[in-house]
């Protein structure tokens, strides 16, 4: 039993390394890179050195994705990792999540010995990772929107220098920090391939999904229309934007006292209900094995449920 454990645990070191190693290899990568990886060379592929276990894992991961590439499935996966900045194609993804999923519960089960803990392990690690790709895009959403101010006032004071509007796009994409730098990079990239100006730019609103940044693009298509002051323009919408950041940061402090609450409504049953196991546990029990403390428990779930996001949209307030 000690050497399956060990082999087990051996293998989900072996898959943790391949994903961290996977992550930093496409953390330099561009949308171009993505088109182009499903029509490499196989026969130079094949003759691609493989000097070390990680790359050999590394191409194992490539390969048993090449299938789900063309999945639509996969597509919208792909298109949401690339939301929330993580470098992996979305075959790839789901080969390391299934992968660790299969391996977790196996080694779950052989040390709990439990079919229910194999269960929650099943459904639990995917969930999980999906959740981290959620959370992922939100703070992603939220630095760009951060930066977005800076943003328009460097192409501003580019344009003002005597700079093109893609020069100075360049020049936001080697001077500022991701996930500014790395969307602006991708938007010049697509231009260098021969996308035109208009449609990056649409691309890029429809990846980082901001209010604000839909005005910056409305305003430069339609200054490349009927023409104007750009880095006037510019500066007037990096007013605004500032402006709306500043009354978020306001708005949030002044409903933190409400998400604390509703935090506290959440987790003080839970607190109770351990003190009450241990100082009065007949009572408590009494809540599993009676039908009226049953029926109670799921009133009481439910209530706490719906309390928690009576609260939550009290204070998510929209600007």
């Amino acid at each position: 039993m000690f050497i399956i454990m060990s082999a087990l645990m051996a293998v989900l070191t072996f898959f943790f390394v391949i994903l961290i190693f996977t992550y930093f290899r496409r953390r330099q990568s561009l949308d171009i890179f993505h088109r182009l990886r499903r029509h490499y060379d196989k026969d130079s592929d094949r003759r691609a050195k493989k000097s070390d276990l990680l790359q050999s894992g590394y191409q194992y991961i490539k390969r048993a994705s090449t299938p789900l590439a063309a999945l639509n499935l996969v597509k919208q996966l792909e298109f949401k990792l690339k939301q929330a900045g993580i470098p992996l194609m979305g075959g790839e993804f789901i080969v390391i999540v299934s992968l660790t999923t299969i391996f977790g519960a196996v080694f779950i089960y052989m040390v709990s010995l439990n079919i229910n803990l194999l269960l929650l392990t099943l459904f639990g690690l995917p969930l999980f990772a999906w959740m981290w790709v959620k959370v992922k895009i939100d703070k992603r959403k939220q630095a760009f929107t951060e930066q977005l101010g800076d943003c328009l006032t460097t192409v501003a004071n580019a344009l003002r220098a005597g700079y093109s509007f893609q020069q100075a796009m360049d020049v936001v994409a080697q001077e500022m920090e991701p996930p500014m730098s790395t969307e602006f990079a991708r938007v010049t990239a697509d231009v260098a391939m021969g996308v035109n100006l208009e449609t990056a730019l649409d691309q890029m609103n429809h990846r980082v999904k901001s209010s604000d940044f839909e005005l910056v693009v409305t305003a430069v298509l339609i200054q490349r229309e009927v023409g104007g002051n750009l880095a006037q323009i510019l500066d007037t919408i990096s007013d605004t934007i500032n402006e709306r950041i500043r009354m978020k940061r306001e708005i949030h402090a002044l409903t933190a006292q409400g998400r604390f609450s509703a935090w506290v409504l959440l987790i003080l049953p839970f607190v109770v209900a351990g003190f009450c196991y241990v100082f009065n546990y007949d009572q408590f029990m009494m809540l599993f094995e009676e039908e009226t403390g049953r029926i109670a428990m799921m009133v009481a779930c439910v209530l706490e449920v719906l309390g928690y996001f009576v609260i939550q949209k009290i204070v998510d307030i929209e600007l």
